[in-house]
């Protein structure tokens, strides 16, 4: 890799890693440029010599906590066998993970930000390679999307693949996991409801949609 290129992803981890401290401590809604900056070491003009504004650093600076879940995956689902128990799974760990910080993955993947985004995925991860972890095939291209529906329709999509759902209730599938997954995630996040409760209820109506479109 050229010296440039090293230096260049040297700092912007220090701006994010100075993001991420302020993520943890204060919150994500109290990032301000310059509290980044003076924590970096650096001044506030630096910082846009590497991201495009403040929405880009803050965005990569959440990735940093979804890493548990992105490597957490893999033995999640170890011992599933069909695309069907996949779906289900990768729901379950995702309600685990995301539930414990509802306006990280919130900001991740629902803020009204700009369509960069999707390519802020794939920079993170070229940044910090580790964080993705061992993931399946079908599983990694999941988790390099931004696009939340984008991501559910990886798997939806095998499970007509394997006679599971049919072709034409897939989008119905994802779509309704997604709003029942996204009105629960506000429930959290505005504490009108637990987080054991949240993902009960979650799962469950997730379980339910799934039985009711599944070919018998």
């Amino acid at each position: 890799m050229p010296k440039k290129e090293i230096q260049k992803r040297r700092i912007m981890t220090y701006f994010i890693n100075a993001a991420s401290e302020i993520i943890e401590k204060e919150g994500i809604e109290k990032i301000t440029i310059r509290k980044v900056a003076d924590k970096a070491g650096y001044n506030s003009a630096t910082l846009y010599n590497y991201f495009e504004n403040l929405d880009h650093l803050i965005f990569l600076a959440a990735m940093r906590y979804i890493r548990d879940y992105a490597l957490a995956l893999p033995e999640y689902l170890k011992d599933t066998d069909n695309a069907l128990d996949i779906f289900i799974k990768v729901w379950e760990c995702f309600c685990l993970f995301s539930f414990k910080n509802p306006k990280i993955y919130y900001a991740i993947f629902f803020a009204d930000l700009n369509n960069a985004l999707e390519d802020y995925v794939l920079e993170y991860y070229k940044l910090f390679p580790e964080d993705l972890g061992h993931q399946r095939k079908n599983i990694s291209t999941m988790l390099l999307k931004h696009n939340i529906y984008e991501r559910g329709m990886t798997t939806v999509n095998r499970c007509v693949d394997e006679g599971f759902i049919r072709e034409e209730d897939a989008e119905d599938l994802n779509e309704m996991a997604t709003l029942l997954y996204k009105g629960m995630l506000v429930k959290v996040i505005e504490n009108k409801i637990d987080y054991n409760k949240a993902m009960e209820k979650t799962m469950k109506y997730i379980n339910l949609v799934v039985d009711s479109l599944a070919i018998k």
